[in-house]
């Protein structure tokens, strides 16, 4: 009876996994995971990403994604607008980004520097 119950389980928990792994997708969720963008910024530098994987990427915070998915499922926006967003947000966040290391970084690197410079223009 034990190797029955065994085997019922495994059975019922293979079938649950099946199901799990294989939703039906919706229509607006396969164009999203089908529509790639040319993104020459951070961790996608030189490659083609899905708008869905930016959407879902660091970059994206949760609550513009859920506003921007609730918006194109709704018919407020096209895809090509949810492309041109994401984009746009990736793209800024990561110039921000660089900008914050080059800015945290500039001050230890080049305060002797400038320091020197100053003294330098001084004496002149």
């Amino acid at each position: 009876l034990i190797a029955v119950k065994t085997a019922d389980k495994d059975s019922v928990s293979e079938a649950g996994e099946k199901d799990d792994n294989s939703p039906k997708e919706e229509p607006w969720e396969t164009a999203l995971k089908t529509t790639a963008v040319d993104m020459e910024v951070g961790e996608f530098q030189g490659h083609k990403v899905s708008v869905w994987d930016l959407l879902h990427s660091k970059y994206i915070p949760e609550e513009n994604r859920k506003e921007l998915l609730e918006l194109y499922q709704a018919g407020e926006l096209t895809l090509e607008q949810v492309k041109t967003v994401v984009s746009t947000i990736v793209t800024k966040a990561e110039a921000a980004r660089a900008e914050q290391l080059a800015n945290a970084s500039s001050p230890r690197a080049e305060s002797p520097v400038a320091e020197a410079e100053h003294t330098y223009l001084q004496e002149d």
